[in-house]
């Protein structure tokens, strides 16, 4: 059976797709981490299906679109189970790797307003070479851009934007990155890698 919801500590998790733009080397998905939930999907959920998955609401801390996939590829559907979520008071959070401009077109930020606190954006490298080669990306080195320009225009609808950068890079590469993060003007989180 399909996993559409699942729990870590107190936070729900929604695994919407397993499709994503990317194939980063450094993913769950390559190592399967999940294994346990079994976040592999044979086809993707309706919104219905996700909200009547949903196991104790109420004692959740927020709901975090974050599963195998790139939740964007699923935008209508994460949009309407967030006003969901929202009507019941829980927080929200997408964990994207910022190509939504790529994948859903544009002016997905301005829909995001409303039914998402906080969107977290994986930034993983600090310039678009090293980005490509990390994340390789089927946009090619064109999502590094995507990504930081989506970043900033969530800052316009979304009360809590963040970077996250996985600790598989270098220092010189963190310090970096929190450059890239203030000129952008968001957070920066530094993310323990997976095993």
């Amino acid at each position: 059976m399909d996993t559409y919801t699942y729990r870590i500590g107190n936070k729900i998790y929604v695994n919407l797709t397993n499709r994503c733009s990317n194939d980063c080397e450094f993913c769950v998905r390559r190592t399967d981490a999940f294994k346990d939930i079994g976040l592999w999907l044979s086809r993707e959920p309706s919104a219905e299906e996700i909200i009547n998955s949903f196991e104790d609401l109420d004692s959740a801390e927020e709901v975090v679109f974050c599963g195998y996939g790139e939740p964007m590829y699923r935008l209508d559907v994460m949009l309407e189970v967030a006003e969901y979520v929202k009507s019941k008071g829980k927080p929200t959070r997408v964990n994207t790797n910022g190509q939504a401009a790529l994948i859903a077109g544009e002016g997905v930020p301005e829909r995001l307003c409303g039914r998402l606190d906080t969107v977290n954006v994986s930034l993983n490298a600090t310039d678009a070479k090293a980005y490509q080669q990390l994340c390789h990306s089927e946009f090619g080195e064109k999502a590094f851009y995507a990504m930081l320009d989506f970043a900033g225009e969530c800052k316009k609808y979304v009360p809590k934007v963040v970077f996250s950068i996985v600790d598989v890079v270098s220092a010189d590469e963190i310090s970096k990155a929190r450059d890239i993060a203030a000129a952008v003007g968001v957070e920066l989180r530094v993310r323990h890698y997976v095993q």
